[in-house]
């Protein structure tokens, strides 16, 4: 993480609750959340094995340090892409952005002959750590248990892989979005002179639970998929009561959620880094365990996405046999507080 104390010491404002500490917040994302993208993308491109000359789209996404020329641009110029890469830069969008930018690579990938579309998460805290608060215990619970981590994630989408040269992970089968009724207020996040400040509701994790059934049943009816424990699980990793509450509702197996229980435990909650983590996850647990297929030996698998909204985003996978390799890699920074 870039919070250490050497430079906590250095802009005592971001220890205090409420004081104006925006620039300093500002000074390290806006030149850290690109260059640790860079880590993951330089990674994935390599793993891909295919030159770098053949992306033809990035999407970049982030929380926080927004600015003009905006992240895209600045790892666009670090990675030396070619000027006609075709960019897209999503701000703002928080935790169910994982799956949003599976949605619409997908779509790009489907509608432009040869797209290869790069994919980077790129999250650090600094926008939202602050001192503790006897009023707004949500802000409190979210740094005391460290359930938030800095941590970055790249993939790589295209369709009609070139065969022996490009191999697979996951084909993404459909991809929506939905709003949870009733839900506006329930995770707020303010972008304000303290840095962004984000306030919770209790029942999150209610609101979550008690609506993910609808989202299961419209997005697998056509596969005419009823049993949830059928099917392979990458869940975003927002917290363990989220994902107990999902769990219980479905009477979902222990072994559902493990591999999002792991990177939680691991990384925290990565914002839209989170499920990129987890495929990455179920992906080497499945080769190492001897699974036929990269979706621990499932043939098909969801993958969920939720975040302010409440926005769930619901991506159907097909995962292929386990000797494929993905173009995915994920990269912590390693200073501690």
């Amino acid at each position: 993480m870039h919070l250490t104390e050497e430079f906590l010491k250095e802009n005592p404002n971001i220890c205090e609750h409420m004081a104006p500490s925006l620039d300093a917040r500002q000074h390290v994302m806006v030149e850290e959340v690109p260059k640790l993208g860079k880590e993951a993308a330089t990674l994935a491109i390599k793993e891909w094995g295919q030159p770098q000359s053949k992306i033809t789209h990035l999407i970049f996404c982030t929380t926080g340090g927004v600015d003009l020329p905006g992240a895209d641009y600045r790892l666009s110029k670090l990675m030396g892409f070619s000027p006609s890469v075709k960019r897209f830069m999503m701000y703002q969008q928080g935790c169910f952005a994982g799956g949003m930018v599976l949605r619409l690579a997908k779509d790009l990938a489907e509608n432009n002959k040869n797209a290869r579309v790069l994919i980077v998460c790129s999250e650090l805290t600094v926008h939202t750590f602050r001192g503790p608060s006897h009023t707004y215990l949500d802000n409190l619970v979210g740094q005391a248990v460290a359930i938030f981590g800095d941590g970055a994630a790249a993939v790589i989408v295209g369709s009609d892989p070139v065969v022996g040269v490009e191999k697979p992970l996951f084909e993404i089968v459909s991809a929506a979005q939905t709003i949870i009724p009733d839900s506006d207020d329930a995770v707020c996040g303010h972008l304000r002179e303290v840095g962004l400040t984000f306030h919770l509701r209790k029942n999150v994790p209610i609101l979550i639970s008690k609506n993910i059934t609808s989202s299961l049943v419209e997005a697998f009816k056509p596969l005419g998929i009823t049993d949830w424990n059928s099917i392979f699980w990458i869940a975003h990793p927002g917290g363990r009561s989220i994902l107990d509450h999902v769990e219980n509702e479905l009477g979902l197996t222990p072994d559902k959620l493990k591999c999002t229980r792991k990177i939680l435990w691991d990384y925290g909650n990565i914002s839209s880094a989170g499920v990129m983590f987890v495929l990455d996850e179920m992906r080497k647990a499945s080769a190492k365990d001897g699974k036929t297929t990269t979706g621990e030996g499932l043939d098909w698998g969801v993958l969920f996405g939720f975040g302010p909204g409440l926005t769930v985003e619901t991506v159907v996978l097909h995962s292929v046999p386990t000797y494929f390799i993905v173009c995915l890699q994920c990269n912590i920074t390693t200073s501690v507080i």
